[in-house]
């Protein structure tokens, strides 16, 4: 299996599970933010994985937002489930659940906390990827879980060789090292990483590269016809369109992916509430974003940006009306 097994592309949201006011699972929120996702065209999505929260997540309320997302999804655009976890067998338990309800790959990182080397790391994905017949996409999240697997040379290239790994989700924050993910193995597994700006777009043009999976997609209305714009080979379109969502994420995001006003979920979802969409709220340890000035200051992002008047201008895509 390799990067031709897949159609893997474009832009995905990293969903975020909504939690009620007393923590609970919101289910319909969850269905609404599948919508959304759908209503704007989306490639692909992404649930369980770091801006899903699956740390504060039980192991049957994981099971349970990967059931949902299938089965709202309903074949429209590729749903992939995060599997991340502390051991091998906590990982294939939920791959092979992925499997079972109809998910059309699985995610996972290294395991976090323990700091692996580059044999653990590829022994833990060896297990893993192979216990069901999934395509698999490598998760390479430093930040989070405290291993960079891009700084370790040819390690990505021995992943990559792995019979179920069809791509790699690049997230290091070290740019230069995302160009060398992607100049070692574009050739074998799609490649997921920060494409969505000028110099992003010379790398799709010229090196290669498949797409973003990005924290939440507020910035949807800017990326999905950037990156079809990259596939019409229409690059004064998709020029403008990473400069409009550049506007959006340089204000929210800094390059090592954390927030700038407040954590990345809290932000998030502080966003996403300003904005009227169904993120619901975070779950302990993480703390919602009260203040007034941090509130204030994300909502002028959005604002300022544009994607206010984007998002009212924009009419509803039907579901299924884009690949």
């Amino acid at each position: 299996m390799d990067r031709d097994d897949v159609a893997w592309h474009g832009y995905w949201p990293a969903a975020p599970t909504p939690f009620t006011s007393d923590g609970a699972l919101d289910e319909p929120a969850l269905r609404e933010v599948l919508g959304l996702y759908l209503s704007q065209g989306v490639h692909g999505v992404l649930v369980n994985g770091t801006t899903g929260e699956w740390f504060s997540q039980s192991p049957a309320e994981r099971r349970r937002v990967a059931e949902i997302a299938v089965r709202e999804v309903d074949g429209r655009i590729p749903v992939v489930v995060g599997v991340t976890a502390y051991t091998p067998a906590e990982a294939i338990d939920l791959a092979r659940h992925a499997a079972g309800v109809g998910a059309d790959g699985v995610l996972a990182t290294p395991p976090p906390y323990v700091h692996p080397g580059p044999e653990e790391i590829l022994s833990f994905y060896a297990e893993v990827s192979g216990a069901t017949d999934l395509p698999f996409m490598v998760y390479n999240w430093p930040r989070g879980v405290s291993a960079d697997i891009s700084a370790h040379p040819g390690l990505v290239r021995r992943l990559a060789d792995l019979p179920r790994v069809v791509a790699i989700k690049d997230s290091t924050g070290d740019w230069l090292r995302m160009l060398g993910t992607v100049e070692a193995v574009r050739d074998r597994v799609r490649v997921f990483g920060s494409f969505l700006h000028r110099r992003g777009l010379a790398v799709l043009l010229e090196l290669g590269g498949d797409g973003n999976i990005d924290g939440g997609g507020l910035g949807a209305p800017f990326a999905v016809p950037y990156y079809e714009a990259v596939a019409a080979g229409d690059r004064d379109a998709a020029r403008t369109w990473a400069d409009r969502y550049s506007a959006l994420s340089g204000r929210l995001v800094r390059p090592d992916y954390s927030g700038i006003h407040a954590s990345p979920i809290p932000q998030l979802k502080a966003a996403m509430s300003l904005l009227g969409q169904p993120g619901g709220q975070v779950r302990p340890p993480l703390l919602p974003v009260t203040d007034a000035e941090s509130l204030r200051a994300i909502d002028a992002a959005l604002t300022e940006s544009g994607l206010r008047d984007a998002l009212a201008a924009t009419a509803p895509v039907l579901p299924g009306e884009r690949a």
